[in-house]
């Protein structure tokens, strides 16, 4: 199944953007060519863009404080595994502590070191990275595979907390929602959302075998999907057909 994901704001936005950029960074960084590991150093960059965003970590500790808050109201409930539950607030706890510890904004440090950002300036240039353009950047890209790695290690260390805190708050997101089997009839559906409960995350899983593409709108009252499919002009025109899909709406 193809797994789509479609955020209700701007802040689920932005923490999907975070995530998809920490697992490509982690990927390249486990790579062994210095082409990879110039990747990882442009993801890194791209991290520092998103987290420049001046509420960001605001955002990230009231998620955080908010989840903390609502597990604690299922204390001594039997129907709930104390110890799993006491583990997942104890990793709350250790997240915001981490991060609220974490002087300015993620990456912030890395900003003071003159020679990452004489790449990040050029980064962006198509073709700006050349050797004689950053003769110590093409030196640094011939080191070995372990002080390349350890090189981005350490400059990732000021990342982790965020990455941590994201990765969290989107798992638990996520484990909200309940699947629901669903008709597209004649490549459209439509759903109205129940009024008093603010959904912040929609998932669409859908058979690849199908050969269809969903474009999903929503807002705080209603999600449509319209499935797409692409033709031999190598556009997206309407499906007409009746298509089954898994949805979950998450809060």
């Amino acid at each position: 199944m193809i797994l789509y994901e479609y955020p209700f704001n701007e802040r689920i936005r932005t923490y999907l953007r975070l995530e998809s950029l920490f697992v490509r960074l982690s990927e390249f960084i486990a790579r062994e060519l210095a082409l990879d590991h110039h990747f990882a150093l442009a993801t890194i960059f791209e991290i520092m863009d998103v987290a420049a965003r001046a509420d960001l970590k605001s955002d990230v500790l009231k998620d955080l404080d908010r989840q903390k808050h609502a597990l604690d109201g299922y204390r001594d409930n039997p129907a709930i595994a104390q110890d799993v539950l006491d583990q997942v607030i104890n990793q709350l706890d250790r997240c915001f502590q981490t991060l609220s510890n974490q002087p300015g904004k993620a990456g912030q440090a890395l900003t003071e070191n003159d020679w990452l950002m004489s790449i990040r300036s050029r980064i962006g240039i198509p073709g700006g990275t050349c050797e004689f353009d950053l003769p110590a950047y093409y030196a640094w890209q011939h080191k070995s595979v372990a002080q390349r790695r350890g090189d981005l290690a350490r400059w990732t260390e000021t990342l982790t907390p965020l990455a941590e805190s994201v990765h969290l708050l989107l798992k638990l997101l996520r484990d909200s929602g309940m699947p629901q089997k669903v008709m597209a009839s004649a490549g459209q559906f439509q759903q109205n959302l129940p009024q008093g409960r603010t959904f912040q995350l929609l998932r669409l899983a859908l058979d690849p075998a199908l050969d269809l593409i969903p474009e999903i709108s929503g807002n705080r009252l209603m999600v449509s999907i319209r499935l797409m499919q692409m033709q031999a002009d190598e556009r997206l025109h309407p499906s007409s057909a009746n298509a089954t899909f898994e949805l979950t709406l998450c809060s």
